[in-house]
């Protein structure tokens, strides 16, 4: 796998000219129009499953099937996450004000930040894979190139030799990792709107602990709490992780056009629409980066137009299976973790 992006296509002599006329034969398909009955039934079947896993878990009470309840609501809290997902790229709403106010009432009820997460993932659009602007590929915990392995210290360094065999067990730490971003970034003067944000995460935290605490025993409070979080990060890690993972990274001085960016640092995964439920349809990943605001349930269908035309210009466009992404990710976190496995030459 490629670890660094080169264009071998000549770039079009205006600038974003060959996705103007992709996008044109996808307006012309009729896929950017807005998606209302669907995105009723979709938002009223999640809104439904939270909040009967909640009462499930009131009926249940202290009793070690309330684990099982954890577990669903792990599940419930991924497709949470999902339908902001969704809000935060107006795929639901055309206009700013219910955009945000609905994405904040999904991220509040699963405890996430709402203008932190926007902040992030709007960057990682614009640059995806991009060592030095997607912030996604901060060297925090794990490193995603041999550059950021050679000049890791600390916990990516001490972690970064054996990666790709501790991604799926780190990944059950997401779900704390996300609260605990949310947090921090609370502290950011420059993040708009970080009262409300703030105030919205602690009444989460603060009703979700009393919760447990005021059903279970502390022993079972803190074995739901650790299946829940623990599921969700995993399943929420999983989501993401065949999008951009072991794809082409490209170096700061690369800057291919809008369209090459785009499809040569993103991966499809295959599936019916089992899969496009399960993972939000964030496996037609190409399709969601080239058009953000595209209503999730057209991006089955704008992948035939899509595809056709990265052929006709010779553009890499890679589409695999569920598990063959995961392969492919963790080959390339294997092989970004090359410099750390490698024993210093002795004087």
């Amino acid at each position: 796998m490629v670890t660094s992006l080169t264009v071998h296509t000549p770039r079009p002599q205006t600038a974003g000219s060959d996705f103007a006329q992709l996008s044109r034969k996808i307006a012309d398909a009729g896929l950017l129009g807005r998606r209302p009955g669907y995105y009723a039934v979709r938002i009223s079947a999640v809104a439904g499953l939270y909040a009967g896993g909640w009462t499930a878990f009131a009926l249940v009470g202290a009793g070690w099937w309330t684990l099982a309840v954890a577990a669903f609501l792990a599940i419930v809290f991924g497709q949470v996450a999902l339908v902001a997902h969704d809000v935060a790229h107006r795929q639901v709403f055309r206009r700013r004000r219910p955009s945000e106010v609905s994405g904040r009432i999904a991220a509040a009820s699963i405890g996430m930040g709402y203008g932190w997460w926007q902040d992030k993932h709007t960057r990682h659009h614009a640059n995806p894979n991009n060592e030095d602007l997607d912030p996604d590929l901060d060297p925090d915990v794990l490193v995603w190139s041999q550059d950021q392995a050679r000049a890791a210290t600390g916990l990516p360094r001490l972690i970064g030799r054996w990666q790709a065999f501790l991604f799926f067990p780190l990944l059950t730490l997401e779900g704390l990792n996300l609260h605990v971003s949310s947090g921090r970034a609370l502290f950011n003067r420059a993040l708009k709107h970080r009262r409300i944000d703030g105030a919205l995460l602690f009444a989460h935290c603060a009703v979700y602990l009393t919760t447990l605490f005021w059903v279970l025993p502390p022993g079972m409070a803190i074995a739901f709490l650790a299946v829940h979080q623990g599921l969700f990060g995993l399943y929420l890690g999983s989501l993401f992780a065949p999008n951009h993972k072991g794809m082409p990274i490209i170096k700061g001085e690369d800057r291919p056009d809008f369209l090459r960016r785009q499809v040569l640092t993103s991966r499809n995964v295959n599936g019916g629409r089992l899969t496009d439920i399960a993972l939000g349809g964030l496996n037609h990943q190409i399709e969601h980066h080239l058009f953000p605001s595209m209503p999730s349930p057209n991006l089955r269908m704008a992948r035939a137009l899509v595809r056709r035309h990265c052929e006709e210009l010779g553009v890499d466009y890679l589409e695999t299976g569920l598990i063959a992404s995961y392969r492919q990710a963790l080959t390339g976190l294997h092989r970004a973790g090359a410099p750390l496995r490698r024993t210093p030459a002795r004087a």
